[in-house]
């Protein structure tokens, strides 16, 4: 076990990423920058907030620092991380986060769990395309995007998944939804992938947020009206 401190957040490592590539960016101070400034620059006392791709329990404790633990829900697919972002949570005194175990997908997803790739480290872990198989393929619960919006009502989201944020942008989001922050994986999807993403957030009320985009990493905001 391992723990360093990064923007005033404990971060404990399991043994197996002690030594790993993601030890060495969190001790240089490289690690989820872009997503935690996003949770300090936007998130507000008492909003909902919901972070898609855990990882380490890093952001969601900046995001439970800004919001409020009992206000933020993290669902993370790959089962190995589980209990390192408990940890994590716990360690920071953020316990009251809500933490959901599965993969989110699209509305078109039919079955009650999908295939999911955990990886050797945890970045790169991903769903499974139908027909490919994997070594370290699992089974994991399937959680259905508009089911989460319903459910948590979030102010904020948050999303990392590795390519797998394709499938979640059919429809227009609901209102209650004021901020998206999310990287995308241009190598993962062609490039009209991209234009879908952009094109549903415009038709939800959300534009393009040049405080929080840079590189691969996209910021958007409700406009207008709605705008917190």
């Amino acid at each position: 076990m391992s723990v360093h401190v990064h923007k005033g957040i404990e971060i404990e490592l399991p043994d197996w990423l002690v030594g790993s590539r993601i030890e060495d960016k969190i001790a240089a101070g490289e690690y989820e920058n872009k997503e935690s400034e996003a949770a300090l620059k936007r998130i507000r006392a008492g909003w909902s907030v919901l972070e898609i791709g855990a990882g380490l329990g890093f952001v969601s404790s900046v995001c439970a620092a800004q919001a409020g633990a009992e206000n933020v829900v993290s669902v993370e697919a790959n089962p190995k991380m589980l209990d390192p972002i408990r940890n994590n949570l716990k360690r920071n005194g953020y316990e009251d986060v809500t933490l959901l175990h599965g993969a989110v997908v699209g509305d078109d997803h039919e079955n009650e769990t999908v295939k999911f790739r955990a990886g050797s480290l945890f970045w790169g872990g991903a769903i499974v395309e139908d027909g490919k198989s994997h070594d370290d393929m699992v089974e994991v619960p399937a959680v259905p995007m508009s089911h989460l919006l319903m459910i948590y009502e979030p102010k904020f989201v948050m999303m990392d998944i590795e390519g797998a944020e394709q499938w979640l942008f059919e429809r227009p989001w609901p209102r209650c939804v004021k901020h998206v922050v999310m990287e995308i994986h241009p190598g993962k999807y062609e490039p009209r992938v991209i234009k879908r993403i952009v094109d549903c957030m415009s038709k939800s009320g959300l534009t393009y947020d040049p405080v929080m985009s840079s590189g691969r990493t996209l910021g958007f905001m409700r406009v207008g009206k709605g705008k917190a």
